[in-house]
């Protein structure tokens, strides 16, 4: 079975240093890496050619035109050859025994169609080191449990997997892409969720395994969206890719039910009117009562947009 690593990266010529430096001493050595850069990322290119950064790395560079990950990303899966595709973050380092872990699960279940898990995430000089038993689900009425950085305990199956650790057999994604419809200038987060669900929903398996697993160094973001300071342009892109994702997923009747728990109750990252009462009482009101509105208006965006294009 041939491995492909994929490595989407753009201006974190450190990060992806750190990332080929973790995949050179894998105990199974990936059969390929792809890095996916764009032709004016003059910092990537300049740490690619000094010879020790990708070392006796199979590796090539896919170039990519198009700003944002979901492009990126695209083009380094028509550029995999594998018949598995492990992608992982250019802030991430992967753990010594990651691929050797990944082939081995691929190998022994012909039904799995992906793979991810968890990434222990460095984070202002100390490791975020909880643990939740509960990973990767979409509940019955839309809310979703991500946890991925926290899960522990066996293997098991999942709706949705983390874009800084996940695998992807080529026989379930070949007629799969990550969604171009999805905005932002260069997260377009959620993503990932959008990918992973198109493959459960394609009829495959999907496992989160925490012995699976990388360091992850999140790294600063050259869009809106960055990590400390979101914009509300950020978040109501991040609303609309959301919605959007519940809503061309889920069958008919969870994705209304979703759409209502999510208008009504919402969490503290995409508030509802439950969220939006509250906000009236804190010291903070405004800067909430902006980012009620700034989801309602994606969320709104969203549905609007399937319905253009039913």
């Amino acid at each position: 079975m041939k491995v492909t690593v994929l490595v989407p990266t753009y201006r974190r010529p450190a990060d992806l240093a750190r990332c080929l430096a973790a995949l050179q001493r894998q105990s199974r050595a990936p059969d390929e890496v792809v890095v996916v850069a764009r032709p004016d990322d003059d910092a990537t290119h300049t740490c690619l050619r000094d010879p020790a950064v990708p070392g006796k790395l199979p590796l090539s560079v896919a170039l990519v035109d198009v700003p944002g990950q979901v492009a990126a990303l695209n083009r380094g899966l028509d550029a995999a050859s594998g018949d598995v595709i492990a992608i992982t973050d250019d802030d991430a380092a992967p753990h010594a025994d990651w691929l050797q872990r990944i082939a081995a699960a691929f190998e022994s279940d012909a039904r799995l169609g992906a793979l991810g898990g968890r990434d222990w995430v460095h984070e202002k000089g100390r490791v975020l080191d909880g643990a939740r038993p509960l990973v990767g689900k979409v509940t019955a009425h839309g809310k979703i449990i991500g946890n991925h950085h926290l899960g522990v305990g066996g293997a098991r199956e999942v709706d949705i997997l983390k874009g800084a650790n996940m695998s992807y057999r080529r026989d379930a994604v070949h007629n799969i892409r990550f969604d171009a419809r999805l905005r932002g200038a260069g997260a377009q987060v959620h993503n990932d969720m959008a990918f992973s669900l198109a493959v459960k929903n394609a009829g495959w398996k999907l496992m989160y395994d925490p012995r699976v697993a990388v360091d992850h160094f999140p790294a600063e973001r050259f869009d809106d969206d960055r990590r400390d300071a979101q914009t509300m342009a950020a978040l109501r892109n991040a609303a609309f890719n959301f919605h959007l994702i519940l809503r061309d997923q889920l069958p008919p009747l969870r994705r209304e039910t979703a759409w209502w728990w999510w208008t009504l109750v919402g969490t503290r990252v995409y508030p509802g009117l439950l969220h939006a009462a509250l906000a009236l009482l804190s010291r903070q009101a405004r800067l909430k009562l902006s980012r009620w509105r700034a989801v309602r208006s994606g969320a709104h965006e969203a549905r609007r947009a399937l319905s253009r294009m039913a």
